[in-house]
């Protein structure tokens, strides 16, 4: 991915995680929730013999509804420094709140990340800057459940800002309103963007959240790497069917351990790669993208018109039934030429919504 010489210097410096010889890239990996100690030291065992230096467990769960397993809180940060001692991990769990950063760096915990929900209030992230300014600490940003790529960067470059330098970001999927195949949508153009955007942040991957099932976790972290994202972070569980939290998605020691011998990518650098002839066929996408905004140009131009015939009949833009009918004839043309429906869907969606500002310029 290249820089935009457009855009200004990116304030962030890669992270240089370990990673063991045998795995294919850096890796967290453990449980959604430490639950108990022995729960907590049994995974962490599992895990240290496959090689894996990270290990995440999270102690406060902010739930979406009340009556959910909300953590152990402070009771298990004992458990994740015996897993450092001991096993020589690092060990990383979510903070939310300043209090929880002061609780967590007070046992000697150095790594933490920021989830979802806490990512999206900028008032949250003030507090979480603050209470990590100065001090030396590894720190992972998860995106938004929204899909505001806005709303992300701005989380990490206040982080940058507060002298965070570890500092790197998670990609574990958004919530959006059409059900998909996954829990939470990947909307890879986001994340991509991001890194276009900054070179050098660190970004992993999180299929465990992304698929939300752990049938689909091996073929989402193949789709994180093939799109040289920096690793992976996967939940992973002694018991993971008896988990308290997230135990659809929870892969055991020994599924980890098969997943990561399957992610085998071949030659990593560029020079290593067998001769393709892949010039003609990019040249062919580079003449169909020039038809599809030429094709997209038109369509708006119609849309402009439509505009201007709209007010003249004083009728509204938005006509609900007409954009029904239309994206449900757009979704089954779809689906006869095998394109994904979620692709579909969004990619209409979002030029429905080009059409309406274009329908209202044409009104003023």
């Amino acid at each position: 991915m290249t820089t935009d010489p457009s855009m200004p210097a990116s304030p962030f410096t890669r992270l240089h995680l370990a990673q063991a010889p045998h795995h294919p890239c850096p890796l967290i990996a453990g449980p959604c929730s430490a639950e108990t100690e022995a729960q907590t030291l049994e995974t962490a065992r599992a895990l240290a013999v496959q090689g894996v230096h990270y290990y995440r467990a999270s102690l406060w769960k902010p739930r979406t509804r009340p009556g959910s397993f909300e953590g152990v809180g402070q009771l298990g940060l004992p458990w994740l420094r015996r897993v450092e001692t001991e096993l020589g991990m690092q060990a990383l769990t979510e903070v939310a709140t300043a209090e929880h950063v002061e609780e967590a760096y007070a046992v000697g915990l150095r790594a933490f990340w920021i989830g979802a929900r806490t990512t999206a209030s900028p008032f949250a992230i003030a507090e979480l800057a603050e209470a990590l300014s100065g001090r030396d600490v590894l720190l992972l940003v998860k995106n938004p459940p929204q899909p505001d790529l806005e709303l992300w960067e701005g989380a990490l470059l206040r982080l940058q800002a507060a002298g965070i330098t570890q500092l790197g970001a998670i990609h574990r999927g958004f919530s959006t309103y059409a059900r998909g195949s996954y829990r939470n949508a990947p909307l890879w153009q986001l994340p991509i963007e991001l890194q276009r955007r900054h070179p050098e942040l660190t970004i992993l991957v999180d299929p465990s959240h992304i698929a939300g099932n752990r049938q689909l976790v091996p073929l989402v972290a193949r789709m994180g790497l093939e799109m040289n994202f920096s690793g992976l972070i996967i939940e992973t569980h002694c018991t993971p069917e008896a988990a308290w939290s997230d135990a659809a998605q929870q892969l055991s020691p020994l599924q980890l351990q098969q997943l990561l011998q399957q992610l085998d990518l071949g030659p990593a650098s560029p020079s290593a790669v067998p001769s393709l002839d892949l010039d003609p066929l990019r040249a062919e996408i580079d003449r169909l993208d020039g038809q599809l905004l030429s094709l997209l140009s038109e369509r708006m131009q119609i849309a402009e018109r439509i505009g201007a015939l709209k007010r003249a009949a004083h009728l509204p833009i938005v006509q609900p039934d007409r954009y029904r009918q239309l994206l449900e004839a757009r979704l089954q043309e779809g689906r006869a030429r095998g394109l994904d429906e979620g692709f579909v869907r969004e990619l209409f969606s979002s030029i429905h919504e080009a059409a309406v500002h274009v329908q209202q310029a044409a009104q003023h």
